[in-house]
């Protein structure tokens, strides 16, 4: 499917992506989720059509084109996509001990926070 996001301004952003579950969603690869503002702002609707979509500055959505699915999602998205989710929590909770460490050793000592302390 190919869109233009109209602003205010009247200029436009082409953009080219396939509506596929949520779960496979991957924008940055060309897969835009069914749940999404846009996804539901323009289901339906054929070739040629304008819609509201108000985020931002953008006014509307032109749709350009309707294709059949071109792409596959590779199958492993939500796995990868659970895999950043782990790391990234991971990093905000060795961020954490370091802070608490950091807080508490000024205040009553050596504090290791889950063994960070270098030998």
């Amino acid at each position: 499917m190919q869109v233009e996001l109209v602003d205010e301004a009247g200029d436009a952003e082409r953009l080219e992506f396939d509506i596929v579950p949520d779960a496979q969603a991957d924008f940055s690869h060309g897969f835009l989720g069914i749940g999404t503002p846009l996804a539901q702002a323009i289901l339906g609707q054929t070739a040629g059509s304008a819609v509201p979509y108000r985020v931002g500055d953008i006014a509307q959505a032109r749709i350009l084109s309707v294709t059949l699915d071109v792409q596959t999602p590779t199958a492993d998205i939500e796995a990868k996509r659970q895999a950043v989710l782990r790391q990234a929590l991971a990093q905000a909770e060795q961020v954490s001990d370091m802070t608490f460490a950091l807080a508490v050793g000024s205040k009553w000592g050596d504090y290791d926070p889950g063994g960070a302390k270098e030998e």
